[in-house]
């Protein structure tokens, strides 16, 4: 294997810094994005206990715009609950705007590793047979030239291996975000309903 990169020469470098680049994003990505971590499970019940209890300070409200991104849409939407339903809703919708750019951080960056990924492993393949053909010695031995090309031809095959598993990493966390998002406006709905509107505890709290 390393052999077959030290024949490819530097057309290779790129296609390694991108595979590096890709695991990075997908782990980083994995780890950020998980449920717990971005719409935790009874965050909404126990924000909707504190608000009945009259219980609500800044300092909880502060605590729970850290607690993840859900509870930076609903501090938005408690941080206004003195207003209009509207104004609440449109301070919502601004701290949907800035979590929804948060979580979808990189994710450009990976699926673009995975659309050039492709032309980088062509590149490297067309110039290792520009390499190959130029050479007299690779010419007057069919043995050498087959090689030189099955050798060049790895360049592109390492290219369809980065991109493929970045470009469905690319796709399931875009559609993860896509569900979060939905997730939080339903989410900051209720609590809407249950500042506003009253609505009963068994309505509000329903999953």
């Amino acid at each position: 294997m390393f052999a077959i990169i030290a024949e490819l020469g530097w057309p290779v470098w790129p296609l390694i810094l991108a595979s590096i680049l890709a695991l990075a994003l997908i782990i980083e990505r994995g780890v950020a994005l998980q449920r717990k971590k971005v719409v935790p499970a009874a965050l909404l019940s126990d924000v909707l206990g504190i608000w009945r209890k009259r219980q609500l300070t800044s300092d909880v409200v502060a605590k729970l715009e850290a607690n993840s991104p859900l509870g930076r849409v609903l501090a938005a939407g408690l941080r206004n609950e003195r207003t209009n339903r509207e104004g609440a809703m449109q301070q919502i919708e601004a701290a949907g705007a800035v979590v929804a750019n948060r979580l979808t951080k990189n994710l450009t960056l990976l699926g673009s590793i995975g659309s050039i990924a492709p032309l980088l492993g062509l590149l490297g393949t067309v110039v290792g047979m520009i390499a190959i053909f130029a050479s007299q010695q690779a010419g007057s031995n069919p043995q050498d030239l087959a090689r030189g090309i099955s050798v060049a031809l790895y360049s592109t095959a390492l290219g369809i291996i980065i991109a493929v598993p970045s470009v469905l990493a690319y796709r399931y966390f875009k559609r993860l975000v896509d569900d979060y998002l939905v997730d939080m406006e339903e989410q900051a709905e209720r609590l809407l309903e249950a500042v506003y509107a009253g609505a009963r505890p068994d309505r509000t709290e329903r999953s």
